[in-house]
């Protein structure tokens, strides 16, 4: 399952993915990780949450951090749910319509290989993504 928290940049996003990610490691029986830009919320994260900054490895474009989630998923088959910030800026999307449904349908395909549930931020309004997306948004700001 790939879950969207969508809004406008400086709405507060990260503050909802982060509140998320602590709620659900209480009740997690296996493994959470939170992908982030940088390590600035490490201090804010749960120190059972592994908190990975996607800025210390070369992965460029949505393709590249396909691979690269699935990397991550193959040395833990424990994970139950990654929390992914700053979504089109880790993937690189530069068309809301075409990469970024493309992007998401990536992300669902791996979730439903594996199993791992998915809570992604974007920096968009909720007008502004396909109707197909619509369903998936538990937060708009």
């Amino acid at each position: 399952m790939v879950q969207l928290i969508v809004g406008e940049r400086g709405k507060g996003k990260t503050k909802h993915l982060l509140d998320g990610a602590n709620e659900a490691v209480t009740n997690a029986t296996g493994n959470i990780v939170y992908l982030d830009k940088n390590s600035k919320h490490m201090y804010e994260l749960n120190n059972k949450i592994r908190l990975i900054d996607i800025s210390q490895f070369p992965v460029k474009g949505y393709d590249q951090l396909e691979g690269f989630i699935c990397g991550v998923i193959s040395q833990d088959h424990d994970i139950e749910k990654i929390y992914i910030d700053s979504f089109s800026t880790l993937a690189d999307i530069k068309d809301v319509e075409t990469d970024l449904k493309k992007a998401l349908g990536q992300i669902e395909f791996i979730s439903s290989s594996f199993n791992v549930d998915f809570v992604v931020s974007i920096s968009n309004d909720k007008s502004e993504l396909d109707a197909s997306l619509q369903e998936k948004i538990i937060t708009a700001l």
